[in-house]
């Protein structure tokens, strides 16, 4: 048997795997047999962590990951620090623990489960910073349907409702996209991450409860392009302000033009200045080298003066793994 303490003194001076070895083979005697290339093996597996928890809770910033359709915008994020916690050595992390959290990281503004595309997240003081993100513009690419209304408004619901189309041309679509250009009144989706009593409309709908309609509130589209209609399926690219439904926008395009419409797909192509070709870190970029090569920093908070103005960030690109090698 090898002593733990024994071969803990080789590490002293030694900080990588190789380094261990090269120590440890050169001088170690188990039970009078010299210990060599036996435990090469062994050795070389060890997980040397490049980069340490404290390290990684230094970061203060904003960064840009690409959210794929299927998880909830809160299972990305903790899929994300749950890779970066392992990263940086924490054993069994757990990402969805509230108190005492090992990494400080929230996400600006929550993408529908079926929707994929722009994830902007803050890490450190970064989370101060999110406000700005959800009252700031995005884009969206959209593939509606006419003649199909869901409970949901998308393409994940339950069909209630099947109208006719086939009166809907492009010239009166594009019309009609002109009143919905603007300072408007929205009505939110009933299935939305919006919240009564402390609980989510959509959650207190799948449990059984009846759900009043939030009153009509102000938002803002400031373009709303019709990129290509194929009946029953359009293609829409829509820039607007915070708090708007891309869901709802359909919804509200199909009456309007006599019958009714569902999103199909939705994609976030921009949100604030982090566009989803230039500065999205994919799945497997999720590393604390990407973050911080992608990263814009932002001014730390001290309990003395609080947090400094901070200049116009400017996101910085994703790194181009494929440019590297």
């Amino acid at each position: 048997m090898i002593c733990i303490s024994y071969l803990c003194g080789f590490s002293e001076n030694a900080s990588t795997p190789k380094q261990i070895l090269d120590a440890a083979s050169s001088t170690c005697v188990v039970s009078g047999l010299f210990w060599k290339a036996s435990m090469a093996g062994t050795l070389a597996s060890v997980q040397v962590p490049k980069h340490s928890l404290s390290r990684l809770q230094s970061l203060n910033g904003l960064f840009a990951i690409y959210k794929k359709e299927g998880p909830t915008s809160a299972d990305v994020l903790n899929s994300l620090k749950e890779a970066l916690l392992r990263e940086a050595g924490v054993k069994d992390p757990n990402p969805r623990k509230r108190k005492k959290q090992d990494l400080k990281m929230g996400h600006g503004g929550t993408l529908d489960s079926a929707a994929s595309g722009v994830l902007v997240v803050g890490i450190g003081n970064g989370t101060k910073m999110l406000s700005t993100m959800l009252a700031g513009s995005k884009k969206y690419k959209a593939v509606g349907e006419f003649g199909k209304a869901t409970d949901t408004l998308d393409a994940t619901g339950k069909v209630v409702t099947e109208t006719s189309y086939d009166h809907i041309t492009r010239e009166a679509f594009e019309e009609k996209l002109k009143q919905f250009t603007g300072d408007i009144m929205q009505v939110p989706p009933l299935y939305s991450a919006l919240k009564k009593d402390g609980k989510r409309l959509s959650v207190m709908l799948k449990q059984g409860h009846e759900v009043e309609a939030k009153p009509a509130r102000p938002v803002t589209v400031y373009s709303l392009l019709l990129q290509d209609f194929t009946p029953p399926f359009f293609t829409l690219d829509v820039e607007c302000g915070g708090g708007f439904y891309i869901r709802s926008l359909v919804d509200d395009l199909g009456k309007a033009l006599s019958s009714c419409a569902h999103v199909k797909e939705l994609t976030r192509t921009k949100q604030g200045q982090f566009t989803l070709d230039d500065h999205t870190l994919r799945e497997e970029q999720w590393t604390v080298q990407h973050v911080i090569q992608s990263m814009q920093t932002c001014p730390e908070v001290t309990k003395e003066k609080g947090t400094k103005p901070s200049p116009k960030l400017e996101a910085k690109k994703a790194p181009n793994d494929q440019e590297k090698q």
